[in-house]
């Protein structure tokens, strides 16, 4: 296997859709082996399209293609007592089992947490869910523009009307916190010697990153409303329309806003915008007031008198520009794979990436995702050896 931090640890992903999927690819990018264990049908996103790409005997959907990288896959029916079997001998082998059914239905397979350590004591177990494995709304399913508005994001996302986040957040995050809470029980087991359950949700992942808009209401009582295009604690911080495009400003300090007022040849101590509290009072004057300054200019003219001046500012670019731009290919975060049915495919890659390598995750070489029980037969080889 290609090496890498994790190159030592075997992960059993029985996860489908996207938390949990990702979460095993991250781990995988750092170069655990990764065994997804899917059922005859395939993962559920294998069907999630359009846009899918290939021949209809062989087409691949690229939602699938987001995030499975670095996995070998075997089909396994766990509804057959013999596939059942299968998948005990490869728990007894295993550092980590993922899973992400609703709550109860691993146990009812036959594989309650109590038999997972009997077969392998030292194994860690991630289960993730959609709202939690207890609590009155624990066997609701988790679906991630669901565990957006009941988490609460959507209420603080958009300008007109609550909106969600246009990637699934709340299943990327519930991904990340599942690969943290695994590194950090595998790091408690060097000590114990015993695997243990990690546990969390979609809806904790949407209240972990309240942040700041968490404690407006649990500290100081204020119900967040939506932020728009603008930081509700800081101003001027936000979109700006020009005569082109857009630019966003990030003026962070009082020294920033100074340099800001020094490239616009205002007055930085004008009563009404004197201090960080007072702009974010009068946000809509001054947005206007910049937004008058920046209707007679291209954005490129903005842009570039903001970074002379030393204020933070940027474009808003769209998907073809971020993947063309030179800044993402010098990070690596561009991957190229050789897929078994489509040839050589491009990837968005790890956003981790070690000194040593050319390219993000850990390891030396990435993978292409897998199709569909294309390592049934070198598993099964494996196991028997």
């Amino acid at each position: 296997m290609t090496e890498g931090p994790l190159s030592d640890l075997l992960v059993l992903d029985l996860t489908r859709a996207l938390a949990g999927p990702h979460a095993a690819m991250m781990l995988g990018d750092m170069g655990a082996r990764v065994i997804k264990v899917e059922p005859p049908t395939g993962d559920d996103t294998r069907s999630w399209g359009p846009p899918f790409i290939g021949e209809e005997d062989e087409r691949q959907s690229t939602y699938f293609l987001s995030a499975n990288r670095n996995k070998e896959s075997l089909v396994l029916d766990l509804k057959d007592e013999a596939d059942k079997e299968v998948l005990a001998r490869l728990v007894a082998r295993a550092d980590v089992l993922m899973e992400n059914y609703r709550v109860g239905v691993l146990d009812r397979l036959g594989f309650p947490v109590s038999r997972l350590h009997e077969l392998n004591p030292g194994l860690i177990v991630l289960s993730i869910t959609g709202f939690g494995h207890d609590g009155p709304e624990a066997k609701r399913a988790g679906y991630d523009q669901i565990a957006q508005g009941e988490g609460g994001l959507m209420s603080i996302t958009g300008t007109q009307q609550p909106t969600k986040v246009g990637v699934p957040i709340a299943d990327l995050i519930a991904g990340m916190n599942g690969a943290f809470g695994v590194l950090a029980a595998l790091h408690e087991r060097e000590r114990t010697g015993r695997g243990r359950v990690v546990r969390t949700s979609l809806l904790a992942g949407m209240i972990g990153v309240h942040a700041f808009q968490g404690t407006r209401w649990t500290v100081a009582g204020e119900v967040p409303g939506l932020a728009g295009d603008h930081h509700p604690s800081i101003a001027p911080y936000g979109m700006f329309a020009t005569s082109t495009a857009p630019v966003q400003i990030a003026c962070g300090s009082e020294n920033l806003w100074r340099a800001l007022c020094g490239a616009f040849g205002w007055d930085p101590a004008e009563p009404d915008f004197a201090t960080n509290p007072l702009r974010v009072a009068n946000r809509d004057r001054l947005v206007e007031r910049i937004e008058a300054l920046f209707a007679d200019r291209p954005a490129e003219h903005w842009l570039a008198l903001l970074a002379e001046a030393g204020v933070p500012s940027g474009k808003v670019r769209s998907m073809d520009d971020v993947y063309t731009w030179e800044q993402t290919l010098s990070q690596g975060l561009l991957l190229s794979v050789e897929h078994a049915t489509q040839g050589t495919l491009n990837l968005p890659g790890s956003p981790v990436r070690f000194d040593d390598q050319p390219f993000s995750g850990g390891r030396s070489e990435h993978q292409a995702p897998p199709t569909l029980g294309q390592h049934d037969e070198s598993i099964r080889e494996w196991l028997d050896s």
